[in-house]
Order: C-alpha cells, then sequence, then structure tokens
C-alpha cells in the first residue's frame, strides 16, 4: 500500500458532482448503529506488535479515512458496511481487524476461521498479496481459492490447515460441495465488492455461503455501492452494523481528471493507438474479447507492446500479462471489464474508455483502477456521434462533470490531454486498415459508418473489375 495520504483540495478539470452517487444507489441504511470514534494513528488502535512492525516496515504510517472510520469498531468485533471506492485503502480497513482477531487461533483441517470473499480471482490475489506479510508476521496461515487454478492443489492446502481463506463464490461452492472445506469455524467473513458480486449473478451462492457460518459471528461488508442486492445483504446477515462511508466525491474529485473526447467514428482507433502510442502506461477498456484481442494485435503491428486480458484468458496467461504490465514489459493493457475492479497497479495515471460503458458502476470502477491511494490520474473516453446520447446519461447517473473536447488523430489537443503520438509503425494506425474491421461498438460489430465505407469500397471494386472484363 502506498503510504500516501488523498491531497485535499484539489482543482481541475472534469471533476466529479458535488457527492452525488448514481442512480439506485440507498442513503445509509436504517439499520445501522453508531461506531466507536475514527482513529486519527494506527498507534491508538493497540494492534498487536507484529502488524504495527510490517506496517512500519512497509511506510504505512497513518490510516487513510475507510481505515480510521471503521477500524476502531471492527477490531472490537462489531458487523461494519463500508462504502469506498477502490483504491481507498478498503483491504486494510477489514484486513487488520480480520488479521488482529483471528491472531492465536489454529485452525483445524479443512475449517478456516476466517473468510474473505470476493467477485473476480484478480482481486482475491491482489487481497492475498496484500494481506500476506501482516499474516505471516502472527504466524497465521492462508489460501486462496479461485478458479482457473487447479481445484486439487487448493483442497491440499485446506487439508494442511488455513486460518484465512480469500475466495471466490464460486470455487469456494465447488470445494464445500467436495467436502474439501467446511465454514462451520468461520467467525469472522468480509464481503470485498458486494455490488459486484451481486452484478455477477452470485447473490444465490454469498448467501448459501453465508447461512453456513455459525450465528453471531462478525460480518464486514464493503462495496462501492448499496444498492437493492447489497441492501438485502446486509439486512439479512449483518447486525447493527457500523456505517462508515468515503464519499464518491472525496475519493475521486481530488485527484482524477475525467475527459470526454468526441472523435469520428472512422478515426476512433487511429486516435486510440496515438494515445497507445504515448509514454508511460496505459490501461484500455474495449467490450468484447474479440474487440481486446483483435485491437492488441493491431497495436503490436504497429510497434507498441501490448498484451490482453479478458475472461477467455486462462488465469496462468492473465497472471502473466498483468505482471508485465506492472513490470514494464508491457506499457499497454487490453482489457475487458475483467481488469475494472481487483487490479492494483502503482503509478498508472491513464485509463481509456475505447469504448464507453453503458453502466456507471462500471465506468467508475473502470477509473478506479487510476488516481489510487492520493495519487492523480485521467480518465479518458472515446465517444462517437452515436454514442453521446448515452454517455452523457451514464455520467450523470455517476455524478461525473466531465470535459469534453471535439479531437482527431494526430492533433495537438489529443496530444495535450492524452501524451498521444505517432506509433512507431505509421502505416498500420491508418483508420482503413484491414485490422480495425470486425472492431466496433456493442457486440464486436463495426460502426455504421465504417460498415458502409467497406460496401462503397466494395461496389467500386467491383465496378472497376467489370471495366477490365469489358476492356475499358
Amino acid at each position: 500500500m502506498n503510504a500516501k495520504q488523498p491531497a485535499a483540495g484539489r482543482s481541475g478539470p472534469g471533476r466529479a458532482g458535488q457527492g452525488r452517487a448514481p442512480r439506485g444507489e440507498l442513503s445509509v441504511p436504517a439499520t445501522v448503529a453508531p461506531g466507536l470514534p475514527p482513529a486519527g494513528s494506527f498507534a491508538e488502535l493497540e494492534l498487536p506488535a507484529e502488524l504495527t512492525g510490517v506496517l512500519a516496515a512497509l511506510g504505512v504510517r497513518e490510516p487513510f479515512p475507510i481505515q480510521a472510520a471503521t477500524l476502531p469498531s471492527a477490531l472490537a468485533g462489531r458487523d461494519i458496511l463500508g462504502r469506498a471506492r477502490t483504491g481507498s485503502g478498503k483491504t486494510l480497513a477489514f484486513g487488520l481487524a480480520l488479521l488482529a482477531r483471528t491472531a492465536g487461533r489454529r485452525a483445524e483441517p479443512k475449517r478456516p476461521l476466517a473468510l474473505v470473499l470476493v467477485p473476480t480471482r484478480e482481486l482475491a490475489q491482489q487481497v492475498s498479496e496484500a494481506l500476506t506479510p501482516y499474516a505471516e508476521a502472527l504466524g497465521l496461515r492462508s489460501a486462496t481459492v479461485v478458479g482457473g487454478l487447479a481445484i486439487g492443489r487448493q483442497a491440499a492446502s485446506l487439508r494442511a490447515g488455513a486460518e484465512v481463506v480469500v475466495a471466490t463464490p464460486g470455487r469456494l461452492a465447488d470445494l464445500v460441495a467436495r467436502r474439501d472445506c467446511h465454514l462451520d469455524r468461520v467467525r469472522i467473513a468480509v464481503l470485498d465488492e458486494a455490488d459486484q458480486m451481486c452484478d455477477m449473478g452470485f447473490l444465490p451462492q454469498v448467501s448459501e455461503t453465508l447461512d453456513q457460518m455459525p450465528p453471531g459471528g462478525q460480518r464486514m461488508l464493503f462495496s462501492a455501492t448499496l444498492d437493492r442486492n447489497v441492501d438485502q445483504l446486509v439486512r439479512q446477515y449483518l447486525s447493527e452494523p457500523v456505517f462508515a462511508s468515503v464519499d464518491r466525491a472525496e475519493a475521486s474529485v481530488t485527484t482524477m481528471e475525467h475527459h470526454v473526447l468526441n472523435v469520428h467514428s472512422s478515426d476512433k482507433y487511429a486516435t486510440a493507438t496515438e494515445i497507445a502510442a504515448r509514454d508511460g502506461r496505459v490501461l484500455m477498456f474495449l467490450d468484447t474479447k474479440h474487440a481486446v484481442d483483435q485491437f492488441t494485435r493491431h497495436l503490436r503491428d504497429s510497434g507498441i507492446q501490448a498484451g490482453a486480458l479478458h475472461s477467455g484468458k486462462s488465469q496462468p496467461q492473465r497472471t502473466h500479462t498483468l505482471a508485465r504490465f506492472k513490470d514494464g514489459g508491457i506499457t499497454v493493457l487490453v482489457a475487458t471489464n475483467v481488469a475494472a475492479r481487483g487490479i492494483h497497479i502503482e503509478h498508472l495515471d491513464l485509463v481509456v474508455n475505447v469504448d464507453p460503458p453503458l453502466d456507471p458502476k462500471d465506468y467508475l470502477h473502470r477509473g478506479g483502477r487510476t488516481a489510487r491511494a492520493g495519487e492523480s490520474g485521467s480518465v479518458v473516453t472515446l465517444v462517437t456521434p452515436g454514442q453521446r446520447r448515452d454517455v452523457n446519461r451514464m455520467m450523470s447517473d455517476a455524478g461525473i462533470r466531465p470535459t469534453v473536447t471535439e479531437v482527431r488523430s494526430g492533433e495537438e489537443k489529443l496530444t495535450s490531454i492524452t501524451g498521444a503520438k505517432r506509433p512507431p509503425v505509421q502505416d498500420r494506425a491508418k483508420p482503413g486498415n484491414a485490422a480495425f474491421r470486425g472492431l466496433g461498438t456493442r457486440a464486436g460489430r463495426p460502426p455504421k459508418e465504417s460498415r458502409k465505407a467497406a460496401e462503397a469500397r466494395t461496389m467500386a471494386e467491383a465496378r472497376k473489375a467489370a471495366r477490365v472484363r469489358r476492356g475499358h
């Protein structure tokens, strides 16, 4: 975790609205109860010496707002309901309490004592990596169970005994069904990114998992939004939770810029290519696996070091690609929404929505990959004429007021906003190049303009061929 705290009062273009939440988000639930006063420092929390030693060694000096607000009550065993964007310090907000309250206990084989449930493999691995040094300092064993990797090896780690398990709902359900994991000893359970788990259809599995745990245990739920499904979990499984919120505007307005770049459909991918050729890393989102793969191949043909990330890749492939992006082996990560949550990349200052999301939560979580832990960053969304109405509505629902600019590839305006420059292999980036065919907006379809242009070229070529046959 970065030791820096969010900068206060920073101003700039395209900031978020004044605390406006996405449509459908609930206000503070009626079930909450007052908590203990926030902590001004880690020293006030009387954490085990092993934990304070690791915090000091990693340069974590003061608690982030969500940590300060929740840790006193969490350490006291209270249920917690936390609302905060990714990158705000949630992992340690629940992790330090979970580890401190589990310290000194030993798990039986197959019977963990604490569980962190997350929606994606990447987030599970990130949480595990973040908590490992603290767990090891306390002598606690941990296991990570996710899909895409050998279930036998994960079962073996549970049989060997693990006090803390970080899991995705589907793989955990598989292990429980195989009787390789029993949840009847879990006294502390955390639901991280609860809204995404509900959005992904995991609500029944999450509920079934919680039902298998003994009553009276501690439950902590963290979510960027508190919509209907999350509220159902709160009412059913949390008992008089302490509510803490890092306001959306506070979390993102101070360090993040939002830009909408209005582009011509025929110029969209040339514009995106020039942004990808910038100095420094960039994370680019497209809608479909096919579009991600095709655009990644085009970027490589253009001399740009790019990698693809989507659910069609195996977990080892995804892990390898992420590692190369983090260490600079590739400078552009092209991804579907699988990368919108659970991926922490330090010093990433630009996220580009090549295909704009339609869901405001997707927009906020994509953007949450930058401007983390108080660093600055920009979110750029490319918008074609036919997408403007939908994007305007989505931005409004997300509480974002972006800076809107009309741009074309090769323009200075594009460079000043994104750092764009000509790619090393320039002729590959022409809008009519075959690499762009089949790349479109939704479901991999090409935009109407490029489809018409292709039809016109086909007809022209046919007329020319006919004239040749006639001897003209």
